[in-house]
């Protein structure tokens, strides 16, 4: 990635927040009224140009404003982000809720699911050490614009349905990295592009393990679901190991 001057990670920033908060494009307008960048707004749309050239941003076609790209978001979790600190009712709920089914592993497993689905409001899933795929809050995905297109639902929710494409998605997080984000619009499947999923691996045993995470729009608040994943995570690795 290029290094960006402080002036335009403060852009970036401002634009990728406004765009996870609203779904659409964001002019130099907004900007300008909104945030004290310190520039005029003829600055400011040269900035976003500049952006927009570097693929930060993106320039849809029926829209003056930007949207980040996958590398501007990539670029935001990674410099800009910071994620939020979960409530404490909430660790709390889900704690208890989950310690229930600790000794009944397929139980503890759909609870961890359910817990990301409806704090996250997306749809969560998992795949156990054997394979089983385990999902829910389906219908959380209907409420976000990017799913009002029929086509890019019934892909997703087809993933579940014996699809080998899930594990082939899954498969192509390589490395170290505690938690792995994919966005659509790094995949060559089209109905994916206004989608992104986020998992981590959780420990059945020592040789042995599962994923657990969600898939949402790409712009998911990911200052939020990101904790989240990882506290429901580490609960896992918890109770199995009890």
């Amino acid at each position: 990635m290029a290094d960006l001057t402080d002036r335009q990670q403060a852009l970036l920033k401002a634009i990728v927040e406004e765009y996870i908060e609203g779904a659409e494009p964001v002019g130099s307008e907004v900007i300008e009224r909104k945030y004290d960048l310190g520039v005029s707004p003829a600055t400011i749309r040269i900035e976003m140009g500049k952006l927009t050239e570097m693929g930060y941003l993106r320039q849809p076609h029926t829209s003056a404003g930007r949207a980040p790209t996958s590398m501007g978001m990539k670029f935001y979790i990674q410099e800009l982000m910071k994620e939020k600190t979960l409530p404490i009712t909430a660790e709390v709920s889900i704690k208890e809720k989950m310690w229930q089914q600790r000794y009944k592993q397929e139980r503890l497993i759909k609870e961890a699911v359910a817990a990301l689905a409806n704090r996250c409001d997306m749809l969560g899933l998992a795949i156990d050490d054997e394979g089983i795929v385990y999902y829910a809050g389906a219908a959380n995905i209907l409420d976000w614009p990017e799913f009002y297109d029929i086509d890019v639902t019934r892909f997703v929710l087809g993933l579940f349905d014996e699809d080998p494409r899930l594990a082939e998605i899954i498969g192509r997080a390589v490395g170290a990295d505690p938690i792995h984000i994919l966005f659509g619009e790094d995949m060559e499947f089209e109905y994916l592009r206004p989608t992104s999923f986020v998992f981590t691996k959780y420990d059945v045993s020592e040789n042995k393990t599962g994923v657990i995470g969600v898939i949402g729009p790409a712009r998911m608040n990911f200052s939020l679901v990101l904790p989240y994943v990882k506290y429901v995570r580490n609960l896992l690795n918890e109770a199995i190991m009890v």
